[in-house]
């Protein structure tokens, strides 16, 4: 997220850089295992993540489609829910699903994830109740999910700064010898996210080069979406951004990021090289945001209606389901299930956000500090004092 000029305020030469910067994934340039068309795709590049692929159960394999269905439908729970009043913004990711569910799923119950502020489905799979989310986004909270016990920490609105917590953490992991002992259970990796437009931010390229000289055990995960707000990532960059990863000595990796099972497999692969010692990884997973930024933007605006139709014949759950379908021969009753799971999940949560209780005034001034601090007592005895006046004010009527 880096500006909020309009498209059709862009010089010549950068309208005509545009109209390239968001084409479709090539395959000729990273990994696909699965195409657009659900055709699963084999070739040298491929190979590496291969076994990967081949050693998950049917059961994981259908959790993938599970989650990112549910997703989808929360998606749309939480644009209703802010459309009728009952939240202060909504942050869709609808498009996304399918890079979000393999990193999200490849992660181990001892990794750290650090979000942007788009990661649902991450948090989902990390234990955080959707619900907690919505809470925060309807302003009730300072934060919203107990992280220490999701390992998931808050999200970040200040673009890019994640990418330096998530270096800083992942030293004190490596110094606490957390990395390379060979315990599966206890060796440890950080996922940090963020999208394209944080790419441009000073922060993540600070975050990489301690990353890499300091040989953190850490994963960044890069979801380039195209758009940082109306900014297409070509005026942002003339190369994929992969290379500036690389050009960092990090191992990077470009994947399709509308296709699942290449997210699972090369955040697997990435993750545990981390984990045993071999430094930091970074992925672009070139995908498509095909809603608007938050509830607050119209992508109308700077997107024509061919390009969001083109990544619409790209969706990455239909994708999957098609795979499903012919390669593994899943029924009709699991997606039968799974849109009645859905609809169940969503329902639970709408009843729950009606009846989230509204936080104490007085909250507002809790944990802005560590330690006590003046102006912060003196702004809530003024509130107190402010709101006891209302009450003498019913006593004398």
């Amino acid at each position: 997220m880096t500006s909020t000029s309009s498209a059709s305020t862009l010089r010549p030469a950068e309208a005509e850089h545009t109209a390239t910067s968001d084409a479709p994934f090539d395959s000729a340039t990273g990994v696909q295992l699965l195409d657009p068309s659900g055709a699963r795709q084999r070739n040298d590049r491929n190979e590496p993540y291969q076994a990967l692929v081949e050693g998950l159960s049917l059961d994981e394999l259908q959790q993938f489609y599970r989650d990112m269905a549910i997703m989808r439908r929360l998606d749309a729970e939480g644009t209703a829910l802010q459309r009728q009043g009952q939240l202060a913004l909504w942050v869709p990711s609808v498009g996304q699903e399918a890079a979000q569910v393999g990193a999200g799923r490849a992660t181990r119950p001892q990794d750290w994830v650090m979000p942007s502020y788009r990661e649902h489905v991450i948090g989902m799979i990390r234990g955080v109740d959707f619900v907690d989310m919505l809470d925060m986004l309807r302003g009730n909270t300072h934060g919203g999910w107990d992280w220490q016990r999701t390992h998931f920490h808050l999200y970040t609105l200040v673009i890019g700064t994640q990418s330096l917590h998530g270096t800083g953490y992942a030293q004190g992991v490596a110094l606490d010898g957390l990395v390379g002992t060979g315990d599966i259970d206890r060796d440890t990796a950080v996922l940090t996210c963020f999208g394209d437009g944080a790419t441009s931010e000073g922060d993540v390229s600070e975050a990489m080069i301690f990353a890499e000289s300091l040989h953190v055990p850490e994963v960044f995960l890069c979801q380039n979406n195209q758009w940082a707000i109306s900014v297409p990532v070509g005026i942002q960059a003339a190369r994929p951004l992969a290379d500036r990863a690389a050009g960092f000595g990090l191992n990077a990796v470009r994947i399709d990021g509308n296709d699942v099972l290449a997210s699972y497999a090369v955040a697997r692969s990435l993750l545990d090289d981390a984990r045993s010692g071999e430094g930091p990884g970074f992925i672009e997973a070139v995908t498509f945001r095909r809603g608007p930024h938050t509830t607050s933007d119209d992508p109308t605006k700077y997107r024509t209606r061919e390009l969001e139709a083109c990544w619409a014949d790209r969706d990455p759950i239909t994708r999957y389901e098609t795979w499903l379908r012919t390669d593994r021969d899943v029924p009709q009753s699991f997606f039968d299930e799974v849109e009645q799971q859905a609809g169940d999940e969503a329902a639970r949560v709408r009843e729950a956000v009606l009846h989230l209780p509204e936080p104490e005034p007085a909250s507002m001034f809790a944990h802005v500090y560590s330690e006590p601090h003046p102006v912060m007592q003196a702004q809530a005895a003024w509130l107190a004092d402010y709101e006891a006046g209302f009450a003498d004010e019913e006593e004398q009527a």
